[in-house]
């Protein structure tokens, strides 16, 4: 099946069906139909979107975000769409079932979604066994690694993660940051961090491969308390940050007002102000030691190049796909290209955190 097919196919047909159905029926049929198409026949990128970071070189630096392919189902098949890598996960040690139904909506007037899923996934001895029948394909993969529930030593599971993943993941990214399971974000807390990054770095240097280990933090975070996070993974020698998780605010500009009261994360175009800032932030406190992957409401061309700008080497999106479909992806590629084009630019390199500056230096978003 051609790239291009698909993508006419599912604007015209498949996005307005599958909003007939409630956010998270649609999420599952969208995995379901993934699985079952045959490989996609897409064109080479142009070099100029080639990216290397964390040791890794990346065909362009649009990646899917965690969140959409817990279980670890249709890697192939996103890279296929055209993305220049993908995150699967969160996956935690042991199978469960996340927090009761419903849990996940749709803000159409704002682009937004609220999810409280609660880390649902099949486990780890799951998502190990389908990354391993991947095993010899091309691109890049990431695993996203969390910790159940129950658990009362968070950071070894985390550390199982690592374990269970090291031979078939590209990159590990540790989350910290979802609002959804009880205690999870108390892990970014200065003291706490150091301790799980020092477990979790000892397993990745333990283990036969070693892999870039990078830290996903919340959007919600004060700037005294990013000082810390940058500082302990700075010390601790992670890769790389991923900026950021869903938010637990809610912007007044919210125009569905009821849904907007549901708890949970908030994703999507609502959270693009706050999770930029978050970013650009980072990248003036990070001083270059790492590099940052920029994530949150990133639904154009335009936005995605705010987030490089801001100070991401990469970025990744999820909630746009349920509004704007696959028909984005290509839709970035060329609207950075034309940027490299207009300026003369050799690549992404020229572009990243060309901003941060000014941008911390403007009102913080409310």
């Amino acid at each position: 099946m051609s790239l291009r097919r698909l993508i006419g196919t599912f604007g015209g047909f498949a996005l307005p069906l599958l909003h007939r159905f409630d956010a998270e029926t649609a999420h599952g049929m969208t995995i379901a139909a993934l699985r079952a198409m045959p490989p996609l026949q897409g064109d080479p990128d142009d070099p100029l979107l080639g990216v290397d970071a964390f040791g890794l070189r990346f065909p362009n630096p649009i990646g899917m975000a965690a969140g959409f392919d817990k279980n670890a189902e249709v890697p192939d098949a996103l890279l296929g769409l055209g993305f220049g890598f993908t995150e699967v996960g969160t996956l935690t040690p042991l199978a469960q079932a996340g927090n009761p139904k419903p849990r996940m909506f749709r803000l159409p007037a704002d682009e937004g979604v609220i999810n409280r899923l609660g880390f649902n996934n099949e486990g780890h001895a799951a998502g190990l066994r389908r990354l391993k029948a991947r095993t010899g394909r091309a691109g890049v993969v990431g695993v996203n690694i969390g910790a159940n529930k129950d658990t009362a030593d968070k950071a070894a599971d985390y550390v199982l993660g690592i374990a269970a993943f090291a031979d078939v993941a590209s990159y590990f990214s540790v989350n910290v940051s979802s609002p959804n399971t009880p205690g999870l974000r108390d892990l970014q807390h200065e003291a706490a961090l150091d301790d799980l990054l020092a477990r979790v770095i000892e397993a990745r240097d333990a283990a036969r491969t070693r892999r870039p280990v990078l830290l996903k933090i919340a959007p919600d975070l004060s700037l005294g308390e990013l000082d810390g996070v940058v500082a302990v993974a700075r010390r601790r020698g992670v890769d790389g940050l991923i900026v950021s998780n869903t938010t637990i605010s809610r912007p007044p500009t919210l125009r569905d007002a009821t849904t907007a009261r549901e708890p949970g994360g908030l994703s999507g175009k609502p959270l693009f102000s706050l999770s930029t800032r978050m970013l650009a932030e980072t990248f003036v406190r990070a001083e270059g030691a790492f590099g940052l992957i920029g994530v949150g409401g990133i639904h154009s061309p335009h936005s995605a190049l705010a987030k490089i700008e801001a100070g991401a080497s990469l970025v990744q999106l999820y909630s746009a796909m349920v509004y704007r479909g696959p028909a984005l992806v290509p839709d970035i590629k060329a609207g950075l290209l034309a940027t490299f084009r207009r300026e003369k630019l050799p690549g992404i390199a020229a572009l990243v955190g060309r901003k941060a500056a000014a941008m911390c230096a403007e009102q913080s978003p409310g």
